[in-house]
């Protein structure tokens, strides 16, 4: 028998005022903000180290530091702003248009069966198809104008938010959805209390996926008739072996990637803080 209890069997008072630590947090990541930057830091500095000591080839791959000074030439010269003014109006109009309509596709798929049977085998259908084989398709439609690069954003995005939409709406507990019912909540109060905050984090996630893949199409757009853009500026390096160039322009996406996905982060924290 434990050395705690008393010959009487009974537990020390010792034991009763004992503080027991919380153990329900279950898997819960903590923020180590520090992390990521030494990462980063660390590997930059491998590769730059790599590259004067002539173990990484400047043919294959430039320094960091060249590649930043192509970045500072773009500053000074003030195409900067055009390249990146251009990229973001195309990607925002077409990301924010193809999210609208796939989280509504996909909500009518989720909640109504007619939806469901008319819609579902459509989006299986064509949601495989890359949305860069489309191009001349959009470009004849829509001209080589700004209408088929936001057109290629918008038919990328809009499938893959349809299809986490109506998977997190199938996903919700139906226990609740029955639990609301037995309270006597209307339809509409059971969507918008139950099944829409249930179905949040899914919808959220597939933002994250068509952010990237709308990314991805913005370059494959902007390399087919146009003048400024981010993709447009690493054609042009690409076709003039300026590797400094082009790393710098894939630079420039990655921290777009990056910006894209800090602020879905902040979204999600802002709508999904009860479930902390």
């Amino acid at each position: 028998m434990s050395d705690r209890v008393a010959a009487g069997g009974e537990p020390k008072p010792t034991d009763i005022n004992k503080t027991v630590p919380f153990r329900g947090r279950g898997f819960n990541p903590q923020p180590l903000g520090v992390i990521a930057p030494v990462v980063f830091v660390g590997l930059i500095a491998f590769w730059e180290v790599g590259s004067q000591t002539g173990f990484i080839s400047d043919l294959v791959l430039p320094a960091p530091s060249e590649a930043f000074e192509a970045f500072l030439q773009l500053l000074e010269t003030g195409m900067f702003w055009k390249h990146l003014s251009a990229s973001l109006q195309r990607l925002v109009i077409g990301w924010i248009c193809g999210t609208v309509l796939g989280v509504i596709a996909g909500m009518a798929i989720g909640l109504f069966s007619l939806a469901r049977a008319a819609l579902a085998p459509l989006v299986s259908a064509i949601f495989p198809i890359p949305k860069i084989a489309l191009l001349p398709l959009f470009i004849i439609w829509f001209g080589i104008g700004e209408g088929s690069k936001v057109a290629t954003i918008l038919f990328g995005t809009f499938f893959p938010t349809v299809i986490s939409t109506y998977g997190g709406v199938d996903n919700v507990d139906r226990n609740l959805i029955r639990m609301g019912q037995s309270f006597g909540l209307s339809w509409s109060s059971i969507v918008r209390k139950i099944i829409l905050p249930g179905a949040l984090p899914a919808i959220l996630s597939g933002f994250r996926i068509s952010a990237s893949i709308a990314i991805i199409l913005l370059v494959a757009a902007e390399m087919i008739g146009a003048e400024f853009g981010i993709g447009a500026y690493i054609l042009l390096a690409g076709s003039l072996f300026a590797t400094d160039q082009l790393i710098a322009g894939v630079a420039m996406l990655s921290v777009l990637g990056l910006c894209f996905a800090w602020l879905i982060g902040r979204a999600e924290k802002y709508f999904l803080d009860w479930r902390a």
